[in-house]
């Protein structure tokens, strides 16, 4: 009976190298971007561990906008995928439309707080003068990124959707390295440019998203893409279609805020421990993120090989599709899990102007995370799933609903109500992600998310 169980997580070579076809440049796109970050994060670490705090700060604060966007936009190419596949080019023009539109709604409102309550924002984490007024200089410019990005991250979302991950690739390594080559001009002055520090961190991170997205406009008016729609024609978006992808976002998008503030709240609990504690776990993020591109390649992977065919009424095909790359993504998670491992004997030492403890610190951090990698892994994959088939109040519960009544009161208690050290706080938090991993396979087995979106008229 379990060997019939385990069966059906199985799959064929094929199917492997279908998913790799799909997720690889969706993966190298984030590699270099991670890579690209990493070499950001040790240019702020020459400025020692305020600088890198403060940075640390306030893209935590970022994360929140980000993946609230985010949310909006997976939902949003759930709808696109599966129209897609149903073929019906006006609703996915209209669902391209309304993703657009509400990603910059979004990030609006995010950029006006930064640019008008900066040191709130830093001081929520810290009570460091030092780290709030490096803060304060990046978020000032910084904010200004934020609206460029939500219009990409909808084109990107938009064109993965449909498989094509080339292109958003080739956008983002343009970006990646302008981005790195202007971090070396403006935070050392470089090139004959002004020596800013984390202004001029700043400064590069906007140029660059406006490179990025000039150059992600450019790719989608030269590529005949379905979804593609004329500027004349960007509100015109009917009711019923705006309801149904709102109704579906909604509790995505909760939930990606929900979750990232989460995040960030954890970040809090840990920086009450100190602000080296908050560089060693701003360094181990920064680190573990080259390893967590598997995430984003699954991502576009469970759109491709799940929505599609719920969305062409494959249900089966679906269903099956769905149970091998929660298979697949287990053998991956352990590969990337010793790589991660591995790479916590190097990477951590390469910030030279940070304490030896802030070092091993994040050293710490990064080893607990490669030995739960597959948990994180599996678990995530499930969620992908879920979202897939639309079934979007699961994945609320299941992500941050867990996070904020079982994850954070845990190591918010651990930190305030006891002197545990900061690797315990970080060890009892991890640990409840074996529950998440258990609830989340369950919401999988019910299959209620092997739905055909496009066939439900009546949301």
């Amino acid at each position: 009976m379990m060997k019939q169980h385990l069966q059906k997580f199985i799959c064929s070579r094929a199917f492997m190298k279908a998913v790799l076809a799909v997720a690889v440049p969706l993966m190298l796109q984030q590699l270099i971007a991670s890579s690209v970050n990493l070499v950001d994060n040790l240019m702020v670490g020459m400025l020692g561990d305020a600088a890198l705090a403060g940075v640390a700060a306030v893209n935590r604060y970022y994360m929140i906008a980000l993946y609230g966007t985010t949310g909006l936009c997976a939902a949003a190419s759930v709808f696109i995928a599966q129209y897609c596949g149903a073929n019906e080019q006006e609703h996915m023009k209209e669902s391209f439309r309304t993703m657009i539109l509400v990603a910059c709604v979004i990030m609006v409102v995010f950029s006006m707080l930064a640019v008008c309550f900066p040191s709130v924002i830093v001081g929520f984490f810290t009570s460091d003068a030092a780290v709030i007024a490096q803060g304060v200089s990046y978020i000032r410019v910084v904010a200004w990124s934020f609206i460029p990005t939500a219009v990409t991250l909808s084109v990107y979302n938009a064109m993965r959707s449909v498989g094509e991950t080339k292109v958003p690739l080739r956008c983002s390594v343009v970006a990646v390295l302008t981005n790195t080559f202007l971090n070396w001009c403006f935070i050392f002055g470089n090139c004959g440019m002004p020596k800013m520090g984390v202004a001029g961190a700043a400064l590069a991170t906007l140029i660059s998203r406006v490179l990025e997205l000039t150059l992600s406009l450019v790719a989608l008016y030269r590529t005949p893409f379905d979804f593609k729609t004329k500027l004349t024609e960007l509100f015109v978006i009917p009711k019923e279609i705006f309801k149904k992808i709102i109704v579906k976002a909604a509790p995505l998008m909760l939930n990606e805020v929900l979750w990232s503030s989460g995040m960030a709240m954890l970040f809090k609990f840990y920086s009450y421990r100190g602000s080296d504690v908050m560089s060693a776990y701003s360094i181990s993020t920064t680190v573990s993120d080259i390893f967590f591109t598997l995430f984003a390649g699954m991502a576009a992977a469970s759109t491709v090989f799940i929505s599609q065919p719920l969305g062409a009424d494959k249900l089966d095909q679906a269903k099956e599709n769905g149970y091998h790359l929660i298979g697949f993504s287990f053998l991956l998670a352990l590969i990337f899990g010793v790589a991660m491992f591995s790479a916590s004997y190097l990477v951590p030492y390469l910030y030279s102007q940070v304490s030896m403890e802030t070092k091993m610190m994040s050293q710490n951090f990064l080893r607990i995370q490669s030995v739960m990698f597959w948990i994180y892994m599996i678990t995530t994959q499930c969620y992908f799933t879920l979202r897939a088939g639309g079934d979007m109040k699961h994945t609320l519960i299941m992500d941050s609903g867990f996070m904020w009544l079982i994850n954070i009161p845990i190591v918010a208690f651990v930190t305030y109500c006891t002197g545990f050290s900061y690797i315990w706080i970080y060890l009892f938090g991890q640990m409840t992600d074996l529950v998440k991993l258990a609830v989340s396979y369950h919401l999988v087995k019910k299959e209620k998310w092997v739905v055909n979106l496009t066939a439900q008229r009546d949301i």
